[in-house]
């Protein structure tokens, strides 16, 4: 996610000009297996490194009370005691591999390694800084487990628990509009694209215009998050690429509209956990199932980007083409009026049949 943010300086007097930015490169310190040092509002600092990329040493190298940090998703899968808020702690064993670490943190390899446990987790008050630290990981598109110690380690990124926190209001609070061109699409050669940018140098979000939609009442529109494998590839494992498709020239036909194209892939948890997300499902774990197992909630989407993008759009009301009721929720609470839900279905095929049904009969889908 933050493969395009530039390698700055780690001083320890510097400071980001924005929140966003730091929490950026901290998370893209993480993505190459760096440390990072995260300051919590308790006056505890803790180092983490990210169990997918830390390099072997630095995951067997522990001084500083080492443990284990995982989500209570993660943890329930392997029936560890959740004592703690949020996240669980386990005290390393300075004996345990660090592939030991990496069986523990990837449910891909549960199969494979299915004797793990039984785990001791811890009972006390964690510092603030560790549930950051694992949310970092989130942020970065990595496996939410951490190895974290007490104090501070040379060279390591430095980050606030408070910024990492208050991340996603401020990414959104900070978006802004970069460019808009006309491009005429084959079902609505009507139809301009506009990007939007955040502070924090990631991924742009983009929204398709759709005619002259009028601001002054609610504007037919489908918040869509991007699926590599079902927009690009036509994969069959999804509906993505049918409802991007068929908002596109449902929104033509209606006489325009808007389409928010959102960064967000896999229901918020990146490209490369949506796959270990399928191969799960290939164990015969449904689709909220495998997110849970990944260490994950069912969605982690938020909505505040798409609210800010329309209001920049000058759109403060919608008509949502959803079938899931927690658009119409979440973008309700960021701020933007739903006057009505569209509904927008696409019949199944035999390899999308049991997550359609999933996100039926478990996430509430009106399908």
């Amino acid at each position: 996610m933050w493969e395009w943010m530039p390698r700055r300086s780690n001083s320890p007097k510097g400071k980001a000009k924005r929140p966003v930015e730091a929490v950026a490169r901290a998370a893209l310190a993480l993505r190459r297996g760096e440390p990072v040092a995260v300051m919590g509002t308790d006056g505890i600092v803790v180092t983490a490194r990210a169990v997918e990329t830390a390099p072997h040493h630095a995951l067997v190298k522990r001084k500083g009370r080492p443990r284990l940090l995982l989500t209570h998703a993660r943890a329930r899968t392997l029936k560890m005691r959740l004592y703690t808020p949020g996240i669980v702690a386990l005290a390393l064993d300075p004996s345990m591999p660090a592939e030991a670490l990496r069986a523990i943190a990837d449910p891909t390899a549960d199969m494979a390694t299915p004797m793990k446990g039984p785990f001791a987790t811890l009972r006390e008050k964690l510092p603030d800084a560790d549930a950051a630290a694992v949310k970092l990981a989130k942020l970065a598109g990595l496996l939410p487990a951490v190895v974290a110690v007490n104090g501070w380690t040379a060279g390591a990124a430095e980050v606030n628990a408070t910024d990492i926190g208050d991340y996603e209001s401020e990414s959104a609070r900070t978006l802004a509009l970069v460019t808009r061109a006309r491009v005429p699409l084959a079902d609505a050669p009507q139809s301009e694209i506009v990007v939007f940018r955040a502070a924090d140098a990631g991924p742009e979000h983009c929204a398709i215009v759709i005619g002259q939609p009028p601001r002054a009442k609610p504007v037919l529109t489908r918040m869509h998050s991007s699926c590599f494998t079902g927009d690009l590839l036509a994969s069959l494992r999804c509906d993505c690429g049918e409802q991007l498709r068929g908002a596109i020239a449902a929104i033509s036909k209606a006489g325009g509209g808007v389409l928010l194209y959102l960064a967000q892939e896999g229901r918020g948890i990146g490209l490369a956990n949506k796959l270990r997300a399928y191969s799960l499902q290939d164990q015969g774990f449904d689709t909220l199932e495998a997110n849970t197992r990944l260490g994950f909630e069912e969605d982690e989407r938020l909505y505040g980007v798409a609210a800010r993008m329309l209001e920049l759009l000058g759109f403060g009301s919608v008509r949502l083409m959803t079938n899931n009721p927690l658009k119409v929720a979440g973008l309700k609470s960021a701020g933007i009026r739903v006057a009505a839900r569209v509904p927008h279905k696409f019949p199944s095929n035999t390899h999308n049949a049991a997550y359609l049904a999933t996100k039926k009969a478990k996430a509430g889908h009106l399908l």
